[in-house]
């Protein structure tokens, strides 16, 4: 039997394809509570801007009065009021992220199953199977996803802090020595994050839990960083096209249905239609980088787990040594 090596990244994307082939339904009804709820969780914000940028348009209002020619006119302006305040946009944001992570944890669950032949009859009898199985996961997977991105929250926090001493310092030298430091911190924040790629895998696919998942995670990685990491790199690459033509649709179709919705009064309706499009396509793209995820995690952990018995077999296919007393006679 041929040792398993590690693919190519698009034939990692190919395998993606055909794991999910067939199973867009379920994976779409799976998905669409999340993406609702994340939905709503960026509405609050969403209306602030529009309501931001209709205030800066005057509301299409027309004022018609009479004025002496030397009293100057100063139209009465104020700070704009928005609708909601910003601790409830900033609460919903960090609710928002853990809707994302819910996400990716449904996904792999799925894609398990997939795997397994598991299925429940009827899409509503395995949308409850998967919830109920992520459930037991949850708080296993909250707390590896903190360690996992725990280095680059601290790396983005030391950059905010290193930004502003390089503005305010009058030395230039100093300016100099704080960006190259960012930049090594960056650089770090980025090795560590793809040393602990495959934890969250770790965790559904393998059982290993808290920091046994990141430490499995390493040692998958272990002699084999470069090859691994460029795999990855090209997965997050593609990932980010596909999200960027989303991002740039959602922003296009919202200036041109800003005016039509504030005219009409339906600003909320449209704002969800258009949140739950985006949300939609952006978790999509990301169940199928999951699902190529999941056949580069495994093939690494079948080159892990046939690596020992390679090397056995090597050493067993070897002649014993002769004993000495024999070799001399």
């Amino acid at each position: 039997m041929a040792p398993t090596r590690i693919k190519s990244s698009f034939i990692y994307l190919g395998n993606a394809v055909n794991d999910l082939r067939g199973n867009w339904t379920i994976l779409a009804v799976v998905l669409a509570p999340l993406v609702i709820a994340a939905s709503l969780c960026l509405l609050p914000e969403a209306l602030n801007l529009q309501h931001r940028l209709a205030s800066s348009l005057g509301g299409g209002m027309t004022t018609v009065g009479y004025f002496l020619a030397q009293e100057p006119y100063h139209p009465a302006t104020g700070p704009v009021i928005e609708p909601y305040p910003e601790w409830l946009v900033y609460t919903l944001r960090g609710v928002g992220a853990l809707v994302t992570l819910a996400a990716g944890l449904v996904v792999l669950v799925e894609l398990r199953r997939i795997q397994g032949g598991d299925r429940e009859h009827g899409v509503i009898a395995e949308t409850i199977a998967v919830y109920k199985s992520a459930g037991l996961l949850a708080l296993a997977y909250l707390w590896i996803a903190i360690l996992q991105l725990l280095a680059p929250i601290v790396a983005v926090l030391i950059l905010e802090f290193a930004f502003s001493l390089a503005f305010t310092t009058q030395y230039p030298a100093v300016s100099v020595l704080v960006s190259v430091l960012r930049f090594a911190l960056l650089l770090g924040a980025a090795v560590v994050y793809l040393w602990l790629y495959f934890a969250e895998f770790a965790l559904v696919f393998g059982d290993q839990r808290s920091f046994h998942s990141l430490l499995h995670s390493r040692d998958l990685m272990r002699k084999r960083f470069y090859t691994v990491a460029i795999r990855i790199i090209v997965f997050l690459a593609v990932w980010s096209g596909y999200n960027s033509w989303a991002i740039a649709a959602f922003v296009i179709v919202s200036i041109l249905l800003g005016p039509v919705a504030q005219l009409t009064g339906v600003v909320w309706t449209i704002v969800i239609l258009l949140n739950v499009m985006w949300l939609g396509v952006s978790y999509a793209t990301s169940a199928f980088f999951i699902a190529a995820g999941v056949r580069l995690y495994q093939d690494l952990v079948s080159i892990a787990d046939t690596a020992p018995a390679i090397a056995n077999g090597v050493a067993a296919s070897m002649p014993p040594t002769m004993p000495l007393s024999n070799a001399s006679a």
